[in-house]
């Protein structure tokens, strides 16, 4: 019996960025359960011309990162394709893309749940999911009548996206500008996390400390770069993956003759990945928030009630009174509060025994932990390692239109 040839499939997506490497892998997962495709790949950049083994390898249909560049030699091809780019409409090109205005919603509604009350948005201008991301957020935060502030850069339309990416790092001195010009305590949407990456770089040279005068949030949960940033970054899980998978649906729909959608088919993305940079109770008191850095830099070294009243300008009694009514707790709960976030990363990120975490955390000995910890939490060390390891995200998302903001004073 003669056997059928197996349909080859070009995916011409980038492998230099976590969101790439999720859209293939979804691809793949679809690939190796309902197709028999022979999948042709080759490292690229986002930006890569099309390679040239792709117009003579007789391929019978495409996923690409779609853009102006290479549409016109794609089309030559007379194949099916599927944009994951979706950075403008092209006629008879099936579009499938992470959904940004559920990515706003997530990042509002985190820093939303975080007190903050003041917002501002940092992107690329030129830069298609950037421009998108901010109109969203716009949007919202109007919505919720809180103030929003953008920061803007030169136009660079001419430029490709990794070089538009890559002149944010020259900014450092007009980003600390910005910076500087923030309220605290302010909640920043990046466009995704190479641009957290620099703000937080910048924040730097600002002298503006984050997360209590601000907190940054990204897009993209690219681990390689949210764990190298300082303090570690917060960002939103696009589910690329599922992206890829229904591109690869779409696909197979398509060489089946079936129909497929004739707008951009959006995925919602997971949830937000929550580290460092936006986990604060924001605060309009100065000094408290001044004595709240300082527990998080020094809690877990064993930190005492006594070492915070050398540290402030206050009496104990007037920054006890302060804190009840800023965060609704004393002292004392907020240094247990900060070792217990300490102790929940290590559990979630580590291997690490009970034993070996207590000293990291600011306790002596690992029974009083274990004590701490299940009655603030209500489980046990183990029980919130095992519940942790299953997920990360936070989830539904949310609807901010339905949010009543507090009166400030903008």
């Amino acid at each position: 019996m003669k056997q059928s040839s197996r349909p080859k499939i070009a995916l011409l997506v980038e492998t230099s960025r976590a969101y790439g490497r999720d859209l293939l892998r979804g691809v793949a997962n679809f690939a190796r359960t309902f197709s028999n495709w022979s999948l042709l790949h080759q490292e690229l950049s986002i930006d890569a011309a099309l390679p040239q083994w792709v117009a003579i390898s007789n391929v019978q249909g495409v996923i690409a990162r779609v853009d102006i560049h290479n549409i016109d030699p794609l089309r030559e091809l007379q194949v099916p394709i599927v944009d994951v780019r979706c950075s403008r409409r092209f006629a008879g090109v099936t579009q499938v893309h992470t959904d940004d205005r559920a990515v706003a919603c997530l990042a509002f509604e985190h820093l939303w749940e975080h007190g903050f009350r003041r917002f501002a948005f940092c992107g690329f201008q030129s830069a298609h999911y950037s421009e998108n991301r901010l109109k969203h957020f716009r949007e919202i935060v109007a919505a919720a009548g809180c103030p929003l502030s953008v920061y803007t850069t030169h136009n660079h339309s001419r430029l490709s996206l990794s070089r538009i990416e890559e002149s944010g790092i020259t900014e450092t001195e007009s980003l600390a500008a910005w910076l500087r010009t923030l309220r605290p305590p302010t909640g920043v949407l990046v466009c995704n996390d190479i641009r957290g990456q620099q703000i937080l770089n910048a924040r730097r040279h600002a002298n503006v400390a984050v997360p209590d005068e601000l907190a940054v949030i990204g897009v993209d949960d690219d681990d390689a770069i949210c764990l190298l940033c300082d303090p570690p970054l917060s960002s939103i899980h696009p589910n690329a993956e599922q992206v890829g998978y229904r591109a690869a649906e779409l696909l197979h729909r398509m060489l089946c003759g079936k129909p497929v959608p004739e707008s951009i088919e959006y995925v919602a993305p997971l949830g937000v990945v929550a580290r460092s940079s936006t986990l604060v109770s924001a605060v309009e008191d100065r000094e408290v928030a001044r004595v709240c850095q300082f527990i998080r830099e020094h809690a877990c070294d064993g930190m005492k009630v006594s070492d915070i009243e050398r540290f402030s300008q206050l009496s104990r009694r007037q920054l006890e009174r302060r804190f009840r009514e800023g965060l609704n707790r004393t002292l004392h709960q907020e240094i247990t509060h900060v070792q217990l976030l300490r102790v929940k990363q290590l559990l979630t990120e580590t291997k690490m025994s009970l034993e070996q975490i207590a000293p990291l955390a600011g306790y002596t000995h690992k029974e009083r932990l274990y004590s701490v910890f299940k009655r603030e939490t209500g489980e046990t060390p183990g029980q919130y390692r095992q519940r942790a390891s299953g997920s990360h995200f936070r989830q539904p998302l949310p609807q901010p239109h339905s949010l009543s903001p507090r009166p400030l004073d903008f």
